[in-house]
């Protein structure tokens, strides 16, 4: 099974790009195989179409929390607000969170999903610091159009599988709350490599096989990109790939019957 772990951006470049993690699943062995790096949406939709089949994690929010949705009158289905959604322009979208936010009492200007909540995770309707809305604007719509199976928003008989997952619930869990990555060269420190070498030589090890259930393998030179990554999105990728193959093995994809389809499910181990 070809799996693709995916670190997204809402604005990709040169200095900041699409980070793809490919990897094969056979039984319980992961292996590794070579990381993409895509500059713009395009090239990215492109190679995410060229494979007949696959299941990929995306680390964004293919989901809206449903008081949002249903406050603006979005739709009543996942794919009819996204369709709305993808409409808008940029500054449009932005605008309109911006706006809905205005006048609202502290704590219920930005809403989380259920899953959110389980996940540790921020809002997604967040579109400064952390833009994890801009990701969402960015992402969802694209995987709508390019009639891909949504898990749990949108299931079809498509080959093509994305859920969405979390890197960093991964790496939270290897290394708790020291920090890892950072986009902004004056905050990147030598504990932060030291962190990401602590993550892949656990990765690599025995306990990760038995607590995983996996056995990764990943070549040196893959390795040290994600130790030499200060950004984080190699070893994110990785992750990313890591959650998506664990998932895939699990009644269900992990996902509870009860979920909120409307929202989404941040797939992974918790």
């Amino acid at each position: 099974m070809k799996i693709y772990g995916i670190d997204f951006t809402s604005a990709p470049s040169k200095a900041k790009t699409i980070v793809c993690a490919e990897a094969w699943l056979d039984d319980i062995v992961l292996q590794v195989e070579r990381i993409e790096r895509f500059t713009n949406f395009p090239t990215w939709m492109e190679f995410l179409q060229r494979s007949p089949s696959w299941i990929a994690g995306v680390d964004f929010p293919l989901g809206q929390p449903r008081k949002l949705v249903e406050n603006l009158q979005w739709g009543k289905t996942w794919a009819e607000y996204v369709k709305f959604v993808g409409r808008m322009s940029k500054p449009e979208f932005v605008e309109t969170l911006n706006q809905y936010r205005q006048g609202r009492a502290n704590g219920d200007r930005e809403h989380l999903r259920q899953t959110d909540r389980l996940a540790g995770a921020i809002s997604p309707m967040k579109v400064y610091g952390v833009p994890v809305g801009k990701m969402f604007f960015e992402g969802a719509p694209r995987m709508l159009a390019a009639g891909f199976s949504i898990l749990p928003c949108h299931p079809t008989d498509d080959p093509h599988i994305v859920i969405e997952i979390y890197p960093a619930l991964m790496a939270k869990a290897i290394i708790g709350k020291q920090s890892y990555k950072s986009d902004d060269k004056h905050k990147q420190t030598r504990e932060m490599q030291l962190g990401r070498q602590a993550i892949m030589n656990y990765l690599r090890s025995p306990n990760f096989a038995e607590t995983y259930g996996l056995s990764l393998n990943i070549n040196d030179q893959l390795a040290w990109e994600c130790d030499h990554d200060p950004s984080g999105d190699t070893l994110d990728a990785v992750l990313a790939a890591i959650q998506t193959a664990w998932t895939s093995r699990q009644p269900n994809y992990g996902i509870p019957n009860n979920c909120d389809r409307l929202e989404g499910w941040i797939c992974g181990k918790l």
